[in-house]
């Protein structure tokens, strides 16, 4: 496989429902998810939309607030659905999406650097041959700075017609390299390593942020994309493992990307 970056969160989707190794996983979820999902967007929807509307009458006029208000409630509720997706300890299954989906491309050997991976011929099932992590598993970080700014940057809605592209910008592109962490904890990147290699890749992790965000913002089906999101992640790790991109020179001093979750 040898796609734009832009085209793995959607892969990853494709991926997951063509691959059933993956269904224990969103089984174990796909219930609570759902109705975690349905109760936050009916909550928002009914006591924070029409007046989110009435607002943005003011600025857009009423057409326009109708539609930048439902981008402006459906931005809320990902941030809503993400905290608490990170309250269901749904970041281990990620970890097992993400591990498994490698070890069916034929990278066991990377994913050996963080937990045992049982031998094809003891057992095929690439989610199976998973053994417990044996240091620290992390899918994406909680990061302090990415929810503030998250936040922070929700009123750009208000801006006309510019205003959601750039909120879509802006939390893209810090949100591209958190989707990757696990990658860079496999590949047992230093801080140096990690920020050369962000930074090599900065206008690709951008917009595999930006349609991730944007499937994370369609009702209902939230968590799903996140789940499904972490498959098109370890395809597009897959893929630098392919294409030979390991560690950066970093040698030389180079500007440092900081993104260092608190």
């Amino acid at each position: 496989m040898n796609s734009a970056p832009f085209f793995f969160p959607l892969v990853g989707f494709y991926y997951f429902l063509t691959h059933p190794f993956l269904y224990p996983l969103l089984r174990a979820r796909l219930l609570p998810c759902f109705i975690l999902s349905l109760c936050v967007l009916v909550t928002l929807f009914i006591w924070t939309y029409l007046p989110q509307v009435a607002l943005l009458a003011i600025f857009h006029g009423i057409a326009g607030a109708w539609i930048n208000g439902t981008f402006l409630v459906l931005g809320e509720a990902a941030a809503i659905i993400a905290l608490l997706f990170e309250a269901f300890f749904v970041d281990e299954t990620q970890v097992d999406i993400f591990d498994s989906v490698l070890v069916e491309k034929q990278h066991e050997d990377l994913v050996r650097t963080s937990r045992p991976v049982l031998a094809v011929e003891v057992e095929a099932d690439p989610l199976r041959r998973l053994d417990k992590p044996i240091k620290s598993a992390v899918y994406a970080p909680f990061s302090f700075r990415q929810t503030i700014e998250f936040i922070a940057f929700l009123p750009l809605n208000l801006i006309p017609w510019v205003g959601v592209p750039l909120f879509l910008f802006l939390t893209g592109r810090r949100a591209g390299p958190l989707l990757q962490w696990r990658y860079f904890q496999l590949r047992e990147f230093d801080k140096k390593e990690r920020n050369a290699f962000i930074k090599r890749n900065r206008a690709s992790y951008t917009v595999f942020g930006m349609v991730a965000l944007v499937l994370q913002l369609i009702p209902v089906l939230s968590m799903l994309f996140l789940l499904t999101t972490a498959a098109g992640s370890a395809l597009w790790a897959s893929q630098f493992e392919e294409q030979g991109k390991r560690t950066p020179d970093t040698r030389h001093d180079q500007p440092q990307y900081a993104d260092d979750p608190i």
